[in-house]
């Protein structure tokens, strides 16, 4: 399925959950803020949150420095 992610076309497979994409992507959820839609997504909403067709997402990860 077509998703955008960050401003840019993406496409995970039918039925893959948030979680699933981070995966993907190689992103930790530990450090991850995720909106989809507008909306921000809990944490701990990740594993059950099902993606669909021309959904929109944000994210944005955090870095530690100095």
């Amino acid at each position: 399925m077509n998703i955008t992610v960050n401003g840019k076309g993406a496409e995970c497979p039918d039925g893959a959950s948030l979680s699933d994409l981070l995966r993907q992507l190689g992103l930790s959820p530990d450090r991850i803020v995720v909106e989809r839609n507008g909306e921000i997504v809990p944490a701990e909403a990740f594993a059950s949150t099902v993606l669909g067709e021309g959904d929109t997402l944000e994210l944005l990860q955090f870095v530690g420095g100095g």
